[in-house]
């Protein structure tokens, strides 16, 4: 009876739209959004592309605070042509980080927090997103020599491609059961390795290899928490009073190295194996 009642009091961070997601973790009345949709900052490419864009390019950032402290945050909206960053998508994130880094250098402590409902580069802007998502990744190393980059991985559709990179650099991660992280989705594992090495519509299949559970259980996330705002605003709270981490995941590589050579490429991983292999202390 317990856990019914507490199901029914919960709020799915998951079903809410990025502007929610990033105005629910921040202080109460303190989410002021920059670059909004009334500015009309939208990608010049996909119109010409016969694709209709979003005026806000899919991506929120704003400034608020976070535990009382200066924060900047920056939520992909993952249905918007998948949570895709083209040039100003990932402008927007990159110019956010950036702010918090000349906030650092005033003296004013500012971290970051990233919300991350993407599937990589935007096919349509191909060299022009890729330029913007190297930036965005350049931006979090220097800002976390300052203050913790918290990234969070709350949806189905995951965090992929070159972001996935950018979730690996991030301070701390979290992740729900709902979420994914991969470099390469699933469809495109099957398109270069065939339907017999990885069926992308065997979903218990790859949730069992990329979900918020496995990745928890192999120490590539720092929480896994159930899809509720109040304890993922909570998760993010904790993050942001422990400070910047005493060795950054992404200056671990040697042991993640060391692990990734055990695998044997010529049988196909499975959720137990996978396990195996990462188990221990990455330190």
């Amino acid at each position: 009876m317990a856990d019914t009642a507490a199901l029914l009091r919960s709020r799915s961070f998951v079903e809410l739209g990025a502007r929610q997601r990033a105005r629910a973790l921040l202080d109460a009345g303190s989410f002021r959004e920059l670059l909004d949709p009334f500015e009309r900052v939208e990608s010049p490419w996909l119109a010409r592309q016969g694709i209709v864009p979003q005026a806000d390019d899919g991506v929120v950032v704003a400034k608020g605070s976070l535990d009382g402290e200066p924060t900047v945050i920056a939520a992909i909206e993952g249905s918007f042509q998948g949570g895709s960053l083209g040039e100003v998508g990932g402008a927007k994130i990159a110019g956010a980080l950036e702010l918090a880094i000349e906030d650092n250098r005033q003296g004013i402590p500012t971290r970051a927090v990233l919300l991350l409902e993407t599937g990589g580069v935007r096919l349509q802007e191909a060299n022009l997103g890729l330029a913007a998502i190297a930036e965005i990744q350049a931006a979090i190393v220097e800002l976390r020599q300052f203050q913790p980059v918290i990234g969070v991985v709350a949806g189905p559709v995951g965090c992929f491609g070159g972001m996935s990179i950018a979730a690996g650099l991030c301070s701390y991660l979290l992740a729900t059961r709902e979420a994914r992280l991969g470099l390469n989705g699933p469809q495109v594992i099957e398109q270069e390795a065939g339907i017999e090495e990885y069926d992308s519509r065997d979903r218990p299949f790859i949730w069992s290899l990329t979900g918020g559970e496995q990745r928890f259980a192999s120490g590539l996330v720092d929480a896994y928490v159930a899809d509720d705002v109040e304890t993922i605003a909570a998760e993010v709270r904790r993050f942001s009073r422990l400070g910047r981490p005493d060795l950054e995941r992404s200056r671990r590589y040697a042991w993640y190295l060391e692990r990734l050579a055990r695998f044997d490429a010529s049988r196909q991983a499975n959720a137990e194996s996978v396990r195996r292999v990462y188990q221990g202390d990455p330190t």
